[in-house]
């Protein structure tokens, strides 16, 4: 049996079916990393912990609260690499709002999964997604 070859339309329609899913994934994985709870910290406000952490680490005579300190700097240390690290949120959007209407269609993916997903509405509208009503 001989091999077809795909068409270039299809290729193209493929290769524009990955980049959506790729941003649709992304956007939606960098919304569940920003969704916990707590206040957030400015990457100068962790150093300025760190920075007493150190203090408290070298004033400190107990061994069992030394330990605790340094345990607190190095989660400290940990969710400052991760705040610096943290993927732009405007591009991620951008890349979501433009693939989001044509994904939602194509999977069947409704406005009140994407809610449930943690996706604000705002975001939703700007990408023209619909709002649909749950039908039991």
């Amino acid at each position: 049996m001989a091999k077809k070859e795909m068409s270039d339309e299809h290729k193209a329609a493929l290769a524009k079916g990955r980049a959506q899913g790729r941003a649709v994934r992304e956007y939606l994985e960098a919304v569940a990393e920003g969704s916990r709870p707590g206040r957030r910290l400015s990457p100068d406000e962790i150093r300025a912990k760190i920075e007493g952490l150190h203090q408290q680490i070298e004033e400190e005579d107990n061994a069992a609260k030394r330990v605790e300190l340094i345990q607190r700097r190095l989660d400290y240390e940990d969710r400052l690499s991760k705040v610096e690290d943290a993927p732009d949120m405007e591009a991620l959007e951008r890349g979501f709002v433009e693939a989001a209407q044509e994904y939602s269609e194509r999977k069947g993916i409704t406005y009140t999964a994407w809610r449930e997903a943690g996706v604000p509405a705002a975001v939703l509208k700007q990408a023209g997604v619909p709002r649909t009503r749950r039908t039991a």
